[in-house]
Protein backbone atom coordinates (compact mmCIF):
# COMPACT_ATOMS: atom_id res chain seq x y z
CA UNK A 1 0.00 0.00 0.00
CA UNK A 2 1.32 3.43 -0.94
CA UNK A 3 2.22 5.90 1.76
CA UNK A 4 0.38 9.20 2.12
CA UNK A 5 1.95 12.64 2.28
CA UNK A 6 0.16 15.91 3.06
CA UNK A 7 1.71 19.16 1.84
CA UNK A 8 0.28 22.54 2.83
CA UNK A 9 0.65 25.54 0.56
CA UNK A 10 1.05 23.27 -2.45
CA UNK A 11 -0.15 25.70 -5.11
CA UNK A 12 3.27 27.25 -5.79
CA UNK A 13 6.94 27.42 -4.89
CA UNK A 14 8.43 24.99 -2.40
CA UNK A 15 5.09 23.40 -1.58
CA UNK A 16 4.29 22.61 -5.21
CA UNK A 17 7.81 21.24 -5.73
CA UNK A 18 7.51 19.04 -2.63
CA UNK A 19 4.17 17.68 -3.83
CA UNK A 20 5.66 16.81 -7.21
CA UNK A 21 8.77 15.20 -5.76
CA UNK A 22 6.90 13.08 -3.22
CA UNK A 23 4.43 12.00 -5.89
CA UNK A 24 7.35 11.02 -8.12
CA UNK A 25 8.60 8.93 -5.20
CA UNK A 26 5.29 7.07 -5.06
CA UNK A 27 3.37 8.85 -2.31
CA UNK A 28 -0.35 9.34 -2.61
CA UNK A 29 -0.79 13.06 -2.08
CA UNK A 30 -3.06 15.31 -0.05
CA UNK A 31 -2.38 18.84 -1.24
CA UNK A 32 -3.80 21.97 0.35
CA UNK A 33 -4.00 25.59 -0.70
CA UNK A 34 -6.27 28.58 -1.05
CA UNK A 35 -6.60 28.70 -4.86
CA UNK A 36 -9.10 26.14 -6.09
CA UNK A 37 -8.27 26.23 -9.80
CA UNK A 38 -4.52 26.06 -9.23
CA UNK A 39 -4.87 23.22 -6.73
CA UNK A 40 -7.04 21.21 -9.09
CA UNK A 41 -4.62 21.78 -11.97
CA UNK A 42 -1.69 20.50 -9.91
CA UNK A 43 -3.78 17.53 -8.75
CA UNK A 44 -4.46 16.61 -12.38
CA UNK A 45 -0.74 16.75 -13.18
CA UNK A 46 0.16 14.59 -10.19
CA UNK A 47 -2.44 12.00 -11.21
CA UNK A 48 -0.33 11.43 -14.32
CA UNK A 49 2.42 10.10 -12.02
CA UNK A 50 0.22 7.12 -11.17
CA UNK A 51 -0.64 8.24 -7.65
CA UNK A 52 -3.89 9.18 -5.98
CA UNK A 53 -4.37 12.87 -5.18
CA UNK A 54 -6.79 14.57 -2.82
CA UNK A 55 -6.90 18.38 -3.11
CA UNK A 56 -8.23 20.26 -0.07
CA UNK A 57 -9.02 23.95 -0.44
CA UNK A 58 -8.56 25.88 2.81
CA UNK A 59 -6.35 28.48 4.44
CA UNK A 60 -4.26 27.13 7.32
CA UNK A 61 -5.10 30.35 9.20
CA UNK A 62 -8.73 29.20 9.31
CA UNK A 63 -8.64 26.66 12.12
CA UNK A 64 -12.27 25.64 11.69
CA UNK A 65 -11.83 24.96 7.97
CA UNK A 66 -8.59 23.06 8.55
CA UNK A 67 -10.21 20.97 11.28
CA UNK A 68 -13.23 20.17 9.12
CA UNK A 69 -10.99 19.16 6.22
CA UNK A 70 -8.70 16.86 8.20
CA UNK A 71 -11.37 15.34 10.41
CA UNK A 72 -13.50 14.77 7.33
CA UNK A 73 -10.87 12.80 5.42
CA UNK A 74 -12.17 9.57 3.88
CA UNK A 75 -11.03 6.45 5.73
CA UNK A 76 -8.46 5.56 3.09
CA UNK A 77 -6.75 8.96 3.50
CA UNK A 78 -6.57 9.18 7.28
CA UNK A 79 -3.26 7.43 7.93
CA UNK A 80 -0.90 10.22 6.93
CA UNK A 81 2.76 9.17 6.84
CA UNK A 82 4.37 12.53 6.05
CA UNK A 83 3.18 16.03 6.93
CA UNK A 84 5.02 18.89 5.21
CA UNK A 85 4.16 22.15 6.97
CA UNK A 86 5.09 24.45 4.12
CA UNK A 87 2.34 27.11 4.01
CA UNK A 88 3.84 30.43 5.04
CA UNK A 89 5.42 33.59 3.80
CA UNK A 90 6.81 37.03 4.51
CA UNK A 91 4.92 40.29 4.19
CA UNK A 92 6.69 43.65 4.30
CA UNK A 93 10.27 44.67 4.98
CA UNK A 94 9.78 47.78 7.10
CA UNK A 95 11.64 48.53 10.33
CA UNK A 96 9.87 46.95 13.29
CA UNK A 97 8.77 50.35 14.62
CA UNK A 98 7.06 51.09 11.29
CA UNK A 99 5.59 47.63 10.66
CA UNK A 100 2.13 46.97 9.28
CA UNK A 101 -0.20 45.34 11.81
CA UNK A 102 -1.99 43.30 9.17
CA UNK A 103 1.31 41.98 7.81
CA UNK A 104 2.31 40.95 11.33
CA UNK A 105 -0.98 39.13 11.88
CA UNK A 106 -0.72 37.34 8.54
CA UNK A 107 2.79 36.08 9.25
CA UNK A 108 2.06 35.00 12.81
CA UNK A 109 -1.25 33.38 11.89
CA UNK A 110 0.21 31.50 8.91
CA UNK A 111 3.80 30.71 9.82
CA UNK A 112 3.19 29.85 13.47
CA UNK A 113 -0.46 29.24 14.24
CA UNK A 114 -1.21 27.54 10.92
CA UNK A 115 1.72 25.18 11.43
CA UNK A 116 0.52 24.46 14.96
CA UNK A 117 -3.02 23.76 13.78
CA UNK A 118 -1.89 21.23 11.16
CA UNK A 119 0.49 19.59 13.63
CA UNK A 120 -2.26 19.30 16.24
CA UNK A 121 -4.63 17.75 13.69
CA UNK A 122 -2.26 15.23 12.09
CA UNK A 123 0.37 14.20 14.62
CA UNK A 124 -1.92 12.46 17.16
CA UNK A 125 -2.62 9.81 14.52
CA UNK A 126 1.09 9.39 13.89
CA UNK A 127 1.75 8.93 17.60
CA UNK A 128 -1.07 6.40 17.87
CA UNK A 129 0.33 4.41 14.93
CA UNK A 130 3.93 4.87 16.18
CA UNK A 131 4.93 6.01 12.70
CA UNK A 132 5.20 9.26 10.78
CA UNK A 133 7.36 12.18 9.77
CA UNK A 134 6.75 15.92 10.21
CA UNK A 135 8.76 18.24 7.98
CA UNK A 136 8.55 21.92 8.85
CA UNK A 137 9.78 24.43 6.29
CA UNK A 138 11.69 26.94 8.37
CA UNK A 139 14.32 29.39 7.14
CA UNK A 140 17.86 30.61 7.61
CA UNK A 141 16.00 33.68 8.90
CA UNK A 142 15.15 31.64 11.99
CA UNK A 143 18.83 31.52 12.97
CA UNK A 144 19.49 35.27 13.10
CA UNK A 145 17.52 38.41 12.31
CA UNK A 146 18.38 40.62 9.35
CA UNK A 147 17.42 44.18 8.51
CA UNK A 148 13.69 44.53 7.96
CA UNK A 149 13.10 40.86 8.73
CA UNK A 150 12.07 41.37 12.37
CA UNK A 151 8.65 39.65 12.60
CA UNK A 152 9.29 37.18 9.76
CA UNK A 153 12.56 36.14 11.41
CA UNK A 154 10.71 35.77 14.70
CA UNK A 155 8.15 33.45 13.12
CA UNK A 156 10.86 31.26 11.63
CA UNK A 157 12.68 31.20 14.98
CA UNK A 158 9.38 29.92 16.32
CA UNK A 159 9.34 27.19 13.66
CA UNK A 160 12.74 26.03 14.90
CA UNK A 161 11.58 26.05 18.54
CA UNK A 162 8.34 24.26 17.67
CA UNK A 163 10.24 21.64 15.65
CA UNK A 164 12.66 21.06 18.52
CA UNK A 165 9.82 20.92 21.03
CA UNK A 166 7.79 18.46 18.98
CA UNK A 167 10.86 16.27 18.51
CA UNK A 168 11.17 16.09 22.30
CA UNK A 169 7.47 15.40 22.71
CA UNK A 170 7.51 12.43 20.32
CA UNK A 171 10.91 11.01 21.31
CA UNK A 172 9.17 8.00 22.88
CA UNK A 173 7.74 7.10 19.46
CA UNK A 174 9.08 6.43 15.96
CA UNK A 175 7.68 9.75 14.73
CA UNK A 176 10.45 11.90 13.25
CA UNK A 177 10.64 15.71 13.00
CA UNK A 178 12.74 17.66 10.51
CA UNK A 179 13.24 21.41 10.20
CA UNK A 180 14.39 22.39 6.69
CA UNK A 181 15.93 25.88 6.67
CA UNK A 182 16.33 27.34 3.15
CA UNK A 183 18.22 30.47 2.26
CA UNK A 184 17.44 32.40 -0.92
CA UNK A 185 14.88 30.44 -2.94
CA UNK A 186 13.47 32.03 -6.09
CA UNK A 187 9.72 31.52 -5.82
CA UNK A 188 6.76 33.87 -5.42
CA UNK A 189 8.07 34.57 -1.90
CA UNK A 190 9.56 38.00 -2.62
CA UNK A 191 6.62 39.09 -4.77
CA UNK A 192 4.41 38.41 -1.75
CA UNK A 193 6.81 40.22 0.60
CA UNK A 194 6.70 43.34 -1.59
CA UNK A 195 2.93 43.14 -2.09
CA UNK A 196 3.13 42.33 -5.79
CA UNK A 197 6.04 44.59 -6.78
CA UNK A 198 7.74 42.20 -9.24
CA UNK A 199 10.63 44.54 -10.10
CA UNK A 200 11.55 44.97 -6.44
CA UNK A 201 11.18 41.22 -5.88
CA UNK A 202 13.51 40.42 -8.78
CA UNK A 203 16.19 42.57 -7.16
CA UNK A 204 16.42 40.14 -4.25
CA UNK A 205 17.98 37.53 -6.55
CA UNK A 206 20.12 39.89 -8.64
CA UNK A 207 23.73 38.82 -9.00
CA UNK A 208 23.35 35.40 -7.40
CA UNK A 209 22.03 32.03 -8.51
CA UNK A 210 19.39 31.28 -5.88
CA UNK A 211 17.98 27.95 -4.86
CA UNK A 212 14.79 26.65 -6.46
CA UNK A 213 11.73 25.02 -4.98
CA UNK A 214 12.93 21.76 -6.53
CA UNK A 215 16.21 22.01 -4.60
CA UNK A 216 14.32 22.17 -1.31
CA UNK A 217 12.00 19.36 -2.38
CA UNK A 218 15.08 17.17 -2.88
CA UNK A 219 16.09 17.89 0.72
CA UNK A 220 12.61 16.97 1.96
CA UNK A 221 12.72 13.73 -0.03
CA UNK A 222 16.16 12.94 1.40
CA UNK A 223 14.96 13.42 4.98
CA UNK A 224 11.82 11.31 4.66
CA UNK A 225 13.58 8.52 2.77
CA UNK A 226 16.19 7.95 5.49
CA UNK A 227 15.94 4.64 7.37
CA UNK A 228 13.45 4.74 10.22
CA UNK A 229 16.21 4.81 12.84
CA UNK A 230 17.72 7.94 11.20
CA UNK A 231 16.23 11.34 12.03
CA UNK A 232 17.45 14.34 10.05
CA UNK A 233 16.63 16.86 12.72
CA UNK A 234 17.66 20.03 10.92
CA UNK A 235 18.97 20.91 7.48
CA UNK A 236 20.31 24.36 6.52
CA UNK A 237 20.37 24.83 2.74
CA UNK A 238 21.99 27.88 1.15
CA UNK A 239 22.93 29.04 -2.32
CA UNK A 240 26.66 28.66 -2.92
CA UNK A 241 27.29 32.42 -2.68
CA UNK A 242 25.14 32.87 0.43
CA UNK A 243 26.85 32.45 3.80
CA UNK A 244 23.98 33.43 6.12
CA UNK A 245 20.68 35.24 6.10
CA UNK A 246 22.47 38.56 5.64
CA UNK A 247 25.80 37.70 3.95
CA UNK A 248 25.40 37.28 0.19
CA UNK A 249 28.07 37.70 -2.48
CA UNK A 250 26.56 39.16 -5.63
CA UNK A 251 28.40 39.13 -8.95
Amino acid sequence: MKKIALVTGATSGIGEACARKLAENGYNMIITGRRTERLEAIAAELHALDVEVLPLVFDVRDREAATAAIQGLPDEWQEIDVLVNNAGGAWGLEPEYEGNYEDWDTMIDTNIKGLLTMTRLVVPGMVERDHGHVVNIGSVAGDAAYGGGNVYCATKSAVKALSDGLRIDVAHTKVRVTNIKPGLVETNFSVTRFHGDKDRADGVYKGIQPLTGADIAECVAFAVSAPEHVQVAELLVLATHQASGSVIHRQ
